[in-house]
Parts: C-alpha cells; structure tokens; sequence
C-alpha cells in the first residue's frame, strides 16, 4: 500500500512538473517580449546573426538598429558586437556588425568586436569576458523580442547585470514573429535553466532553427 501511493505521488508529481515548467516558460518569454526594461549601462551588447559576406542579414540589421538608436539616445558609452562566423564564411558577424556601426556614424573607438561564438551561451561568456576585463558590470542586451529572456538569464548567471532592449522591426519582431518562435524560446529557455546550467546547451545556429541539444565538455 505505501508503494502504491509512493509510485501515485510520484506521478503526479512528474505530470504537475510536465505542465507547470512549459507554461512557466513560455510566461517568461512573453514577459521579457513584451514588456522590456532598459536602463542606463555601461555597454550595449549586439548579439549576433546571421551575415552574409560582411553585409548583416535582415535580422542582424534590424538588432544593429536598434542598438544605434539607444547609443544615440545616451543609454551606454560603447557597443560591442559579438559573433563568430559560419563555416566559409570570409567574416564574422561581430566584424559586420561593427562595420555596419561605423558605416553609420559611431566612431569605432566606440565599438568592440567580439568575434566569438556560434550560440547564445558562448557568446555571453565572450562578451562578459571583455566586459570584466574593463571592470564593467551593465549590460543592455540587443537581440529579438523572445530571445531576450534567455539571453538575460545567461548573462546574470556569468555574474552581469543585464536588461534587454529588442527589436522593434525585421524578420523578428513581435509583429512579425509567430507563436513557433515564442514556443522554441520558451523550450530553450526551460532547457537552459534546467539542465543548461549542469552542461547542455541549445544550439541557435540551425537548419530551421530546431532546438538540438549537446553536451559540453
């Protein structure tokens, strides 16, 4: 009899935790989406996407954008821009980033290139790496509307402090986003901060963007 409500309340519990973590995850995605906080930091972080031969995708222009636009609106003193490039690739996308910066009038003194990182997680690590090195510690977090609750909870994990600022226009915006993105956000997001931090990471550079997970050594 004690086995029998033992293995009962085990699942019950298992069915409690399957329903409760998904809504949990998708509740602080949309949260972060729809309703950001942005105050004055030290940096504005750019994270990257995809380039192509130096020119910035659609939806890396639409975050690079946005980070001119509260650079120039006095929110932090230096942007750096961050990404690696694909296999092939003649550039990086935190070298187009940057590029595409001064093109359109930041003084490059104004800017770091941070050429690493292929997912979310190795390049907060890059960029949290250059910003402790400067003895900085706030971060504005450019990227797309539902990315931004996993992006700020890896930054804070490597020891920043982060707010989000996302795009407002491209292929990512909430007003172009489907639900798919909200829902594989929400499940990346439930990865990270389940297992994510014991060592499995989501990839963010995918066919479709599926979400496929690997361990880390």
């Amino acid at each position: 009899m004690f086995l029998f409500r033992w293995i009962r309340r085990l699942i019950t519990s298992m069915i409690l935790i399957a329903l409760i973590l998904p809504s949990y995850g998708v509740y602080k995605v949309y949260q972060s989406a729809h309703n950001p906080i942005v105050r004055n930091a030290d940096v504005i972080v750019v994270l990257g996407t995809a380039q192509l031969d130096g020119r910035p995708g659609e939806a890396l222009e639409s975050r690079l954008e946005e980070a001119k636009r509260i650079f120039d609106l006095g929110y932090a003193p230096t942007i750096i821009t961050v990404g690696a490039g694909a296999p092939g690739d003649r550039t990086t996308e935190a070298a187009s980033g940057k590029r595409w910066l001064r093109t359109n009038g930041i003084s490059s003194k104004k800017i770091i290139a941070v050429e690493v990182g292929r997912d979310t997680l190795t390049s907060t690590k890059a960029y949290v790496e250059v910003m402790k090195k400067k003895m900085v510690s706030d971060v504005i977090i450019v990227t797309d509307p539902y990315h931004c609750a996993r992006a700020m909870v890896m930054a804070n994990d490597e020891g920043v402090i982060s707010t989000c600022s996302p795009v407002s226009s491209g292929p990512n915006s909430l007003a172009k986003s489907s639900y798919k993105y909200l829902l594989r956000e929400a499940g990346a997001y439930i990865v990270y901060i389940t297992v994510g931090r014991r060592g499995i990471q989501v990839s963010d550079h995918l066919p479709n963007a599926d979400i496929v997970t690997k361990v880390l050594q």
